[in-house]
């Protein structure tokens, strides 16, 4: 027992509990298309070639849906490690970005602390904390802390399970089942709603024209030239940020 509170203290930064509920509470929504997307994910991997066991060890290791689709063909068809790894790496870049944000509320926690939070920052955790606690003046509170881990344990059940689930059930899916249609419009109910000022939806905006622009770039470069020219509009465009739009009803999400 005493070993494992060891473990927990050196790896768990200290967090509020009351952090812990309401980043639960808030990312809860955000579960259903997490689930969608890992669902999707999982039975993409075993229809595209890998083994069951592959499968399940790249879902806990990588933890990253579109990395993990990213470098499916390579795997598939052999090709060499550096080039799947620098495949996963370029379009991870944007986790790059999120960290960098980040920063600022987990620079003084030892690096082991930093190395996990790092595992479990997700794209939308990403969009959720940073809407929550932006404007703060004080960063790396136990109550910061412990709505990121709060909102990063729903985010972490939520795909494994499900993507666990399309793993050993992808025999079972029919292909024309269109569920990456599906999970694609469920991230999309999500995200909207946080795009609320000028900058952000100027970045969205450049973003999406690029991505589909260019859509044929090798190695998925168009999507980390996208979201690196988006994220550099959004930053200029800050200071001069206008009224924010306003924000959508809740109940229209239900």
């Amino acid at each position: 027992m005493n070993f494992a509170v060891e473990i927990r203290t050196k790896l768990l930064a200290p967090v509020d509990r009351k952090g812990v509920r309401e980043g639960v509470r808030t990312m809860a929504p955000a579960g259903i298309a997490i689930a969608a997307w890992g669902l999707v994910t999982g039975v993409a991997m075993v229809k595209g070639g890998l083994s069951v066991t592959m499968a399940l060890i790249m879902t806990v290791a990588v933890f990253a849906g579109s990395a993990q689709l990213a470098v499916l063909p390579l795997l598939v068809s052999g090709a060499p490690l550096p080039i799947v790894w620098a495949t996963a790496l370029l379009v991870n870049l944007r986790f790059v970005i999120f960290a960098a944000a980040m920063r600022g509320y987990f620079v003084s926690m030892p690096w082991k602390q930093r190395l996990l939070a790092s595992y479990f920052n997700g794209d939308v955790g990403f969009a959720l904390f940073v809407r929550r606690f932006s404007d703060d003046p004080e960063r790396g509170t136990p109550f910061q802390l412990g709505f990121f881990y709060g909102a990063a344990a729903v985010n972490w059940v939520s795909w494994q399970v499900s993507s666990i689930a399309g793993i050993l059930l992808a025999g079972l899916a029919p292909t024309d089942w269109g569920l990456e249609l599906a999970a694609v419009l469920a991230l999309v109910a999500v995200l909207v709603p946080m795009v609320r000022r000028l900058p952000a939806i100027m970045g969205v905006v450049v973003t999406g024209v690029l991505s589909v622009a260019l859509v044929h770039l090798p190695l998925k470069l168009g999507l980390v030239i996208s979201v690196l020219a988006g994220v550099t509009v959004a930053v200029v465009l800050e200071p001069a940020d206008g009224p924010a739009v306003p924000e959508a009803d809740a109940e229209s999400m239900t």
